[in-house]
């Protein structure tokens, strides 16, 4: 059950872009349709597994969803998919435009068929000079200004160690979706939406860093200062580390008070937060020198007295014995029958105080059969294409 419960997506999109903004809205409780080729997505390939075409990756972003594979260059199964789309609210894929036409699902066309559709085009790049590029994370990250805004601020260009593209425009095309369906909802007319990475990604950045640009002519090079200083990371203390952020005058005065040097709290360039901004470098690396005489509890203690936002730096593997993570439930652990106990983080969000469930992700053509008899296929129907491996089945794949 969800907010989005009766709607229906049919998602051919692969790898982690299409399939995590779908395993959003199957999360929010709409019926997600991942529709595969017979060697299914990439992903089911990348990382642990414990079983063939359950690898982890996978997992990540393909939860609570059902699984058609099809083997798309045939027309019979061109033709089953086109039965599916007639039942289906909303269409994704992340298709280059130029494959479409010939698998019978160009915009124009489908639109035409199915007036009510949302039909969501998820692309590296919107039509220009860039259209039809091939776009993945990496690439992304390095057009969009990521990697400059590391080099900016740690002296190498480097990439951020999470695939930030994908993951952010995946969300991105998720709530552009939520937004078509809204429309429909009030006119009656589905939409033709596109969701390019490129130009997502550089939105995402400018949010702080066009700064300056802003203006014309521009009152500053873009990137904002405070997040390029080199000393933004977490302060280094006696023992470890601890995530530190004093940002208003009143947290600033009361930090140097309780180190015993007041009087930098009234220097002209720490005085107010403009001046903070215009030598956030100097003042961090000021403010470090201080944190590293006392260990990461006296921090805390210290923090919490002076209501000077603080917290402990978090390894990746005490996430999941993280006591607030235990208090709300948010690690889910589904049963199933072959790979026991399988354990996602769950929904973020909840609705009326409750947290949405997760359920498995899918195997390879799991709901094969019964998505083509939904489309109006005959049992008969079904066996020949199965036998002509143009619909694959899980009996198939073992």
């Amino acid at each position: 059950m969800g907010p989005l419960q009766g709607i229906r997506v049919l998602d051919l999109s692969s790898v982690i872009f299409g399939p995590l903004a779908s395993q959003v809205l199957a999360d929010y409780g709409a019926e997600v349709i991942k529709v595969e080729p017979p060697g299914g997505d990439s992903t089911r390939h990348t990382g642990p597994a414990p079983e063939p075409g359950m690898a982890a990756m996978f997992l990540g972003s393909n939860r609570s969803k059902k699984s058609l594979a099809l083997d798309l260059k045939r027309p019979e199964a061109q033709q089953a998919l086109q039965a599916l789309i007639a039942t289906a609210d909303v269409f994704m894929h992340s298709m280059r435009p130029q494959k479409l036409a010939g698998l019978g699902l160009d915009p124009d066309a489908l639109r035409a068929r199915h007036p009510r559709l949302v039909y969501a085009s998820l692309l590296g790049f919107l039509p220009g000079p860039y259209a039809g590029r091939p776009a993945y994370d990496d690439v992304i990250q390095g057009m969009s200004g990521l990697a400059d805004l590391m080099e900016q601020q740690g002296g190498e260009a480097r990439y951020l160690p999470t695939i930030a593209a994908d993951k952010t425009c995946a969300h991105v095309a998720a709530h552009a979706i939520l937004a078509a369906l809204w429309q429909r909802e009030r006119t009656g007319q589905g939409a033709f939406v596109e969701v390019p990475m490129f130009e997502s990604m550089v939105g995402f950045n400018l949010v702080e860093h066009f700064y300056g640009q802003h203006f014309e002519p521009p009152r500053s090079a873009p990137g904002y200062p405070r997040v390029l200083a080199p000393w933004r990371r977490p302060y280094r203390t006696a023992d470890g580390l601890v995530a530190m952020m004093p940002y208003t005058d009143l947290h600033w005065q009361r930090f140097f008070a309780e180190v015993g040097a007041p009087e930098h709290a009234r220097e002209p360039r720490f005085a107010d937060i403009a001046a903070r901004t215009a030598h956030i470098a100097e003042l961090l690396e000021l403010a470090s020198t201080y944190v590293v005489r006392h260990s990461t509890a006296h921090w805390l203690a210290a923090c919490d007295r002076l209501e000077i936002p603080a917290a402990p730096v978090a390894r990746l593997e005490e996430l999941r014995g993280d006591e607030h993570l235990a208090a709300t439930g948010f690690f889910e652990e589904v049963q199933d029958a072959a790979l026991g106990s399988v354990r996602f983080p769950g929904v973020a969000v909840r609705f009326d105080g409750r947290r949405p469930p997760v359920a498995m992700a899918p195997r390879l053509g799991e709901h094969t059969r019964a998505l083509l008899a939904d489309a109006g296929l005959d049992a008969g129907q079904i066996q020949v294409l199965v036998d002509q491996g143009v619909a694959i089945t899980p009996a198939q794949k073992n």
